[in-house]
């Protein structure tokens, strides 16, 4: 279910050879692959620092240190997949309820231009979801601003190549879809920061760039762990529970001496907690369903190229559109054959004839149709708008009225228990601060309050203090009698 604007790359050429590239700060790394016969065979393979930027410098000369880099190495592939730095993605999550497909598309779209902090329409968004229990789902949304990637198109182009697929280096080593990524905690050591992603249940449940993990002091990387493991706690605790409970295994990429570092932290922090921690150094065999080259070495330029040419698609894609088939043909025959110009003028504008002489058929017999039913579907369109509009939000339980007057009620006349604050969370987890002045006073307003109908799970979280006494309890609201201390 797409109910976001998103990028559309349309039906992707078949390629046998692909060359995968990875930016990462000043950092550009490529491998160049071609499939042969049921097997990957890997051509050339490079490593160097970018002396300029591809946001801020002009792209033709960026393009020219690039194309230069290739040429050194011997690269004389084209086409390429690029893996884009997590630090250019812009990310939002929401939690969707069971709801008909135009209420979630309303909702989600909603929560689209809510959870981002700029414009949508500047952005070439896609989604991740993730089932969750009783039909609810976990949508995360990912964008990268236009012009950023417009930018690096034009570096491309002036390199000579042909990008087929923007996306994650990541996603590439941990794909989302795969069965074996349910319940993964991956992470990702890179030049200047580190890359987290959970997985589970074929989606991404988050993804985020570790800023300020990687210091390079005097050229040397130094890897803050410890930062690591507390945003990786933060970011497990700000899931729901079923997704946090589902994470069994953490999987690090990276740097042998930095991933080791990084595994003895996350080890020390996490397997109490049952989660098994590995440092991923090499591929399966079965890993791409092809037979891999001998002694290959694990990286995401590898993963993208080879993900690409045995046509696993990623879970996010950047690529802007691709230019109409008008456009494709005006380019190509732009490159002085004069001989070819007329034949194909006179194949577009018959094309185009036969297309707009079909198209106003259609439109003549839509019209008639149009004219009987017009009256009908008016009145329900504005009917279906008001059920739009009214249905996802209407509740006529008064559910906070409801819990206020049993706490009115459970409290004695005579003022010896006060509140001071009610908090409702999650829609019917109530917590009650206040004070009382003395012990059996509370417990009389606790009797009084778990023989409500509406009232379970009653617990008493705190008492602090003397005469009068803090006292902080806490019970679940519409789950019916049955309490516990």
């Amino acid at each position: 279910m797409n109910m976001i604007p998103s990028m559309k790359t349309g039906r992707r050429k078949k390629l046998t050879g692909l060359l995968g590239l990875v930016l990462d700060g000043t950092r550009l790394s490529g491998v160049a692959l071609r499939r042969s016969n049921g097997s990957l065979q890997q051509q050339q393979s490079f490593a160097v620092t970018l002396s300029l930027d591809p946001l801020t410098a002009a792209p033709e000369l960026v393009g020219r240190e690039i194309r230069n880099h290739l040429d050194a190495a011997g690269v004389r592939e084209r086409h390429c997949v690029v893996g884009v730095p997590l630090k250019w993605v812009l990310t939002a999550q929401t939690e969707l309820p069971p709801l008909p497909e135009a209420d979630a598309a309303s909702l989600l779209q909603m929560e689209t231009e809510r959870g981002f902090p700029c414009d949508v329409a500047t952005l070439r968004l896609t989604q991740s979801v993730c089932k969750l229990a009783e039909g609810k789902q976990l949508v995360t949304m990912a964008g990268i601003p236009g012009s950023q990637l417009a930018s690096l198109e034009q570096v491309l182009v002036a390199a000579k190549l042909r990008p087929v697929s923007f996306a994650l280096g990541l996603q590439a080593l941990q794909r989302p879809a795969d069965e074996k990524s349910d319940g993964v905690l991956a992470l990702l050591v890179g030049e200047n920061q580190v890359s987290l992603q959970i997985t589970n249940r074929g989606g991404v449940a988050a993804l985020r760039g570790l800023e300020g993990a990687i210091e390079n002091e005097s050229g040397h990387p130094v890897l803050h762990a410890g930062l690591v493991s507390r945003e990786a706690r933060i970011t497990l605790g700000q899931l729901p529970a079923e997704v946090h409970q589902s994470v069994k295994r953490i999987r690090i990429f990276g740097p042998r001496d930095l991933a080791r570092q990084l595994a003895d932290e996350m080890e020390l922090r996490f397997e109490p907690a049952g989660m098994a921690v590995e440092i991923v150094s090499s591929y399966v065999p079965d890993e791409f369903g092809v037979e891999l080259p001998p002694a290959v070495s694990l990286s995401a330029a590898f993963s993208l190229a080879a993900n690409a040419l045995t046509g696993r698609f990623p879970a996010f894609e950047f690529l802007p559109p691709k230019p109409t088939l008008l456009q494709q043909l005006a380019a190509k025959y732009s490159s002085g054959r004069l001989q070819t110009i007329s034949a194909a003028a006179a194949a577009i504008l018959l094309l185009v004839g036969g297309l707009f002489f079909i198209q106003e058929v259609q439109l003549i017999r839509l019209r008639s149709q149009w004219a009987s039913m017009k009256g009908k579907v008016s009145e329900l369109d504005s009917l279906q708008q008001l059920i739009q509009k009214y249905h996802p939000w209407f509740d006529d339980s008064f559910q906070d009225l409801s819990i206020l007057r049993e706490l009115s009620l459970a409290f004695p006349e005579s003022g010896d228990v006060t509140a001071k604050t009610i908090d409702v969370r999650d829609g019917n987890i109530v917590s009650c601060n206040g004070t009382c002045s003395d012990t059996l006073a509370l417990l009389r307003m606790q009797e009084q309050l778990r023989q409500a109908e509406d009232v379970s799970q009653l617990k008493v979280q705190e008492i602090r203090g003397k005469t009068p006494e803090q006292f902080t309890v806490e019970f679940h609201w519409g789950n019916g009698g049955g309490n516990e201390n």
